[in-house]
């Protein structure tokens, strides 16, 4: 019975084995992402008891996504190459993405069909009911403008409960080309991080010449300058730290691509296009300025020869700082260190402007200017009155008006913050760096009359 009863218990076992086998053979395999995550819980559980044992109940660390991505080595050409391919590849398919010409002027013809009565005015106006019509019929890449949300930043105080339909086609036009502009921009990003240097945005606008007709008769040979005229006014204002790059999201921000793209315009007015800096009557102004200042024709300008521009007033202390702070040659100064000057002077209001004055007004580099600097500043104001025969104006009366205006918080420091937040900082750096910015404000009283009295003659007439 001993060696029966042995058997059977044999049997059995052999049976059970043979059916374990059977049973992992025929079950599914598992997957390969499987596998790893059974290799990762191994390797979590492992790394925890070696750590000690103790368990961490914060298992976010798993979910977090990647988020740096490592940029290709000069030496990885291949890698670059990939990168710059699919970088193209990308933007392609967000250009297709775009409404075209047609495309918009299908959105014109539906919006103009479907507006909503009654008529006020000559403005047709659309319900949202309606709105949403003509969303379904657009199309889908129209799909991201008919949105309650867009439907009401429109809506104003029509009683019907209305919007305009210009309103909202200028609207989806605007979208429209900020999309395309920051395409086209990001196609000179040559870096790939959003920002574009000095040489990529010469070469956008290098390229952008032939497509602006108002610069059709600007001669080849003008084109390197141009280009710099062009490219420095972005840099001055959007790049106050001189870092040698701007954000390509900061270039569409701002109104300078406005004002340049301007130049499409055919029929641009004399007015507009003087008050253009990009136009090429403004351009030729600052370069045929330069040309002017060298007199001894080597391209670069002393600080004897900067000393004649505009009205020939600024002051010699000034003019020193400008040469000590600004970037120079053997003491002379080039065209783009110029173009930088010229810009601060020109829009005084401005705060990259202010900062730029500020940074030669502060001679101790301390960050504000206390009653010392004003002084050191006037002083050469009181001595060019002397030599055009005025009498010189008490430096404790301007020093008075100077404080009354800015209102600094401090009030022995007046810091660059102060003159910006005061809105008379063209005013206060006019006073200290140019006597005939200094003359203007002593006299604004009877220029004022003088201006009352010429509008009352023209009325008389």
């Amino acid at each position: 019975v001993g060696a029966r009863g042995m058997t059977v218990v044999g049997d059995m076992d052999w049976k059970r084995s043979l059916r374990s086998r059977l049973a992992a053979r025929c079950a599914p395999k598992k997957s390969e992402q499987e596998l790893k995550g059974e290799e990762m819980e191994l390797f979590t559980k492992y790394y925890m008891e070696w750590k000690g044992g103790r368990k961490n109940g914060n298992t976010s660390y798993m979910t977090i996504p990647r988020f740096y991505y490592r940029l290709p080595a000069e030496d990885e050409v291949l890698l670059q190459k990939l990168r710059e391919e699919s970088r193209a590849v990308f933007l392609q398919r967000r250009s297709r993405e775009l409404l075209d010409n047609e495309e918009l002027q299908s959105l014109w013809f539906l919006l103009d069909k479907h507006q909503t009565s009654p008529v006020i005015g000559e403005e047709a106006m659309i319900n949202y009911e309606n709105f949403l019509k003509v969303g379904e019929k657009a199309g889908p890449k129209c799909k991201q403008f008919f949105t309650a949300k867009i439907f009401t930043k429109l809506l104003h105080n029509d009683p019907y409960g209305r919007i305009s339909i210009m309103q909202f086609f200028n609207y989806v036009m605007r979208k429209v080309w900020l999309h395309q502009t920051r395409i086209g921009l990001s196609l000179y990003d040559v870096a790939g991080q959003g920002y574009l240097r000095e040489s990529d945005l010469e070469n956008y606008i290098l390229e952008l010449i032939p497509t602006l007709p108002q610069l059709d008769g600007l001669e080849k040979s003008f084109y390197s300058f141009y280009v710099c005229t062009a490219v420095r006014k972005f840099f001055f204002f959007l790049d106050p730290l001189r870092t040698g790059k701007i954000k390509i999201q900061d270039i569409l921000a701002c109104s300078f691509l406005d004002d340049l793209l301007e130049l499409r315009d055919e029929e641009l007015s004399k007015e507009s296009q003087e008050s253009n800096w990009f136009s090429a009557p403004s351009a030729l102004r600052v370069y045929g300025q330069y040309l002017n200042l060298d007199k001894d024709h080597n391209g670069m300008l002393s600080k004897e020869e900067l000393s004649r521009y505009g009205t020939g007033t600024l002051t010699n202390i000034f003019l020193d700082r400008v040469f000590q702070e600004c970037l120079t040659y053997d003491g002379e100064m080039d065209y783009k260190t110029y173009l930088d000057f010229v810009l601060a002077l020109e829009n005084r209001k401005e705060p990259a402007a202010l900062q730029y004055i500020f940074k030669l007004l502060d001679t101790q580099n301390k960050g504000y200017l206390n009653v010392f600097s004003l002084n050191y500043f006037f002083r050469a104001i009181q001595e060019q009155m002397k030599i055009h025969g005025q009498e010189p104006v008490s430096f404790q009366d301007v020093k008075d008006e100077i404080f009354d205006m800015v209102k600094p918080k401090d009030p022995y420091k007046i810091s660059l913050q102060d003159l910006i937040n005061s809105s008379q900082g063209d005013t206060v750096t006019s006073i200290l760096i140019d006597l005939n910015g200094f003359w203007t404000y002593e006299n604004r009283e009877v220029l004022v009359a003088s201006d009352n009295d010429n509008i009352a003659d023209v009325d008389d007439t």
